[in-house]
């Protein structure tokens, strides 16, 4: 009979009944360091006088003749109490049944062996990055491959929320749930596979962060406006809520960074008295002093 272990059974020239033989393999584009192989191995004695291995209808192997023009198969044993072929570099195509018909002197027999093909889970589809406005809905997917059928997780990484299943819906969306999320697919054959999709979330300016100053004449000042924003904010500086301020005139420097922007009042005096507000803007929406407060330089009494 066909056994997929080394030992054969003690009256080998008798049918066997259908037994499994488990290959894990690794499909392109990444390959095993060893490639997975199979080797279905059918056991006989001196009354067998013809032997052949089939899969499915097409033969492999009729004694030493090779009748497959495959050339991963070979012949690895011929002897008066083996015959067995050797499969190399197993894929998921080879799973199937294959048959070793032997002939008695009594009547032909066979004995069967199911090869179950494994393939590491693998993700074959996901999602570019995504960039929305802040209360859209968003709906990312991760399709994936494998054998057993594998498992599809989503993670936000940023704080660990999980969701199974190939979709990821997201209901208008706020700015919290911006960052990574990694799709995880497994199945148990090998390590997991996992690859990352970036959610951006846009949103208009919102000043966090104004403070007044009130430096005496002849010191400096330094005026601060911080804004949180995607994409990020421009600033612009007012005084007394008219006149645009530029950096360069009457001792006045302004610098933007990618949140905040400063303006510093190298020296203090009589004409920089009055009311500094900052506006950020974005093409979501603008914030401004009108809600937020307003800088107030003033002279030392």
């Amino acid at each position: 009979p066909l056994t997929p272990d080394p030992q054969p059974p003690a009256s080998p020239a008798l049918a066997s009944p259908l037994s499994a033989l488990l290959v894990p393999v690794t499909p392109d584009p990444q390959p095993p360091a060893t490639p997975a192989v199979s080797a279905p191995s059918c056991s006989i004695d001196e009354e067998v006088t013809r032997v052949a291995w089939l899969n499915r209808s097409n033969i492999l192997y009729a004694g030493n003749d090779k009748w497959s023009i495959d050339p991963r198969v070979r012949l690895l044993t011929n002897s008066p109490a083996e015959f067995s072929i050797l499969i190399a570099s197993v894929d998921m195509w080879d799973e199937g049944l294959y048959t070793c018909s032997f002939q008695t002197q009594a009547k032909p027999h066979t004995a069967q062996v199911y090869l179950i093909v494994h393939v590491p889970a693998r993700i074959t589809n996901i999602s570019s990055a995504v960039t929305v406005n802040e209360g859209s809905d968003v709906s990312l997917l991760c399709m994936a491959t494998g054998k057993p059928e594998p498992t599809v997780t989503w993670r936000q990484l940023r704080d660990g929320f999980t969701s199974e299943g190939e979709y990821l819906e997201i209901t208008e969306i706020n700015r919290q749930q911006a960052g990574e999320y990694e799709c995880v697919t497994a199945n148990g054959v090998s390590l997991a596979d996992s690859k990352r999709v970036l959610i951006t979330v846009n949103y208009p300016p919102t000043i966090k962060d104004v403070k007044d100053a009130y430096p005496p004449v002849g010191k400096p000042a330094l005026l601060r406006c911080e804004a949180m924003a995607v994409p990020p904010a421009e600033f612009e500086w007012f005084k007394d809520d008219k006149h645009r301020l530029f950096g360069g005139l009457e001792g006045l420097r302004i610098r933007n960074e990618r949140t905040r922007s400063m303006l510093l009042i190298d020296n203090v005096t009589a004409r920089h008295y009055g009311n500094y507000s900052c506006l950020a803007s974005n093409k979501l929406g603008i914030s401004n002093h009108s809600s937020h407060g307003d800088y107030h330089v003033e002279g030392a009494w």
